[in-house]
């Protein structure tokens, strides 16, 4: 400053923050400047594919995802290594035996 104090903290701090805010916008111009070339098509942008994946996984509920396919993967796992009962098969025997438990 001009009568040789420093500035406040807080005023670093935001000069700080502006600096990099502005870094990161002159990068994300250059990421997408280069992602759509004059001879690439709009799909070929490195941009619109992580929107586009982000409003996918947004959509999708990222835990239901996730939790589908740990399921998934349990359930592939246990099908080889253990013997697993037919729970179709359980499921018949069982209301054939309670029909004729009835008659």
């Amino acid at each position: 400053m001009a009568d040789g104090k420093e500035p406040p903290p807080k005023l670093k701090d935001l000069a700080f923050l502006k600096d990099q805010l502005e870094s990161l916008q002159r990068r994300v111009e250059r990421e997408v400047n280069v992602g759509v070339g004059q001879d690439g098509s709009l799909l070929a942008s490195p941009f619109l594919k992580g929107f586009l994946a982000g409003y996918l996984v947004a959509k999708l509920r990222f835990s239901a995802v996730l939790g589908f396919v740990a399921g998934t993967c349990v359930g592939i796992y246990a099908a080889q290594n253990y013997d697993v009962p037919n729970v179709e098969k359980t499921v018949q025997d069982y209301v054939s035996a309670l029909k004729k438990g009835r008659d």
